[in-house]
């Protein structure tokens, strides 16, 4: 038989545990950054990423754009330092239970793929980042100079295959532009290399957008996805789930760079083919722009809309 000093000392004990247990903050599910993470970027009229964060629900961006300098060193928009207040920008975003997935590319400036010399590196800028941010996720968004070119497409594809080599849990993501049909040439070329090199990309996304015309957004958009995922199925061999899942999508928010546009109802249907077909990635250009507002293009959607309408929308994806 115990002691009563004993039963204390078991009592107080447990008291304890119970105490610690309640005072333990609930550990939090980790975020993808790939599945649904709309585009920011550092320029014009830009949003407080945090508040957005807190009025719409989102959980992750893909922060626009990293660039080279020059030579084969990455800075933002191939002018500001990793350090700095990109940094900070990361920080808040995970101190608010978010995640980031960096962009490398973009339509303007300068590529990586073009002033690293080799795969070699080019994934050692890549790695740059990687470790700069301690990295779940990065994307490739290539286009112009960088998709346009057969030396450099292969450059890439060889780079992405030596990160997935070094960081096996890092999720790679090639965004590339697309016919309304489905990747042009340089799209299907991309595929086929990526599959002959081996490359580990988990993820291949079009931008269903700028296609030189008018005409039904949600018609279009399906289309492309199809055709990719068509493409992906006969590069890989993957069944039809798993080449749409493997498949992904960024739209464009209100009018595009051609005069289509994308509304709110357009992209809310959007979203449901992309839920039915599981996509691993829903997204849109961009959470600047998602607002009505007279200002540029760069700083509002032009069209009628709710504040964040859009990025509410990714916000509720969930592949």
């Amino acid at each position: 038989m115990k002691s009563i000093r004993q039963l204390l000392t078991v009592a107080a004990g447990a008291a304890l545990a119970i105490s610690a247990s309640v005072a333990a903050p609930a550990q939090a599910a980790a975020v993808d950054p790939v599945t649904a993470s709309p585009y920011l970027y550092q320029w014009g009229n830009v949003p407080s990423a945090t508040s957005v964060m807190s009025a719409s629900g989102v959980k992750a961006f893909t922060l626009a754009f990293i660039l080279s300098d020059g030579t084969c060193n990455p800075k933002w928009d191939g002018q500001r330092e990793l350090t700095g207040a990109d940094a900070t920008l990361i920080k808040n975003i995970r101190a608010a239970g978010g995640e980031v997935i960096p962009s490398f590319g973009g339509w303007s400036g300068n590529k990586l793929g073009q002033f690293c010399s080799s795969p070699t590196a080019l994934a050692a800028a890549y790695q740059k980042v990687i470790d700069a941010y301690q990295l779940k996720a990065i994307d490739i968004d290539i286009e112009a100079q960088e998709f346009e070119n057969n030396a450099v497409q292969d450059r890439v594809l060889g780079a992405l295959k030596i990160v997935k080599q070094k960081n096996p849990s890092v999720k790679t993501v090639i965004t590339m532009p697309t016919a309304r049909s489905g990747p042009n040439s340089w799209g299907q070329r991309l595929i086929t290399q990526g599959k002959a090199l081996d490359a580990g990309v988990d993820v291949w996304s079009v931008m269903p957008f700028n296609f030189g015309s008018g005409g039904d957004m949600v018609a279009s958009t399906k289309s492309a996805v199809d055709g990719l995922q068509q493409r992906l199925k006969a590069a890989f061999g993957w069944s039809d789930d798993e080449a749409y899942r493997r498949a992904g999508l960024s739209s464009m928010n209100g009018k595009t760079d051609t005069g289509e546009t994308v509304t709110g109802a357009n992209f809310a249907a959007i979203k449901d083919y992309a839920a039915g077909k599981h996509l691993g990635r829903f997204t849109f250009w961009a959470t600047n722009r998602d607002r009505d507002c007279g200002g540029s293009s760069s700083d509002c959607s032009g069209i009628p809309q709710g504040t964040w309408e859009f990025t509410k929308i990714v916000a509720s994806y969930t592949g």
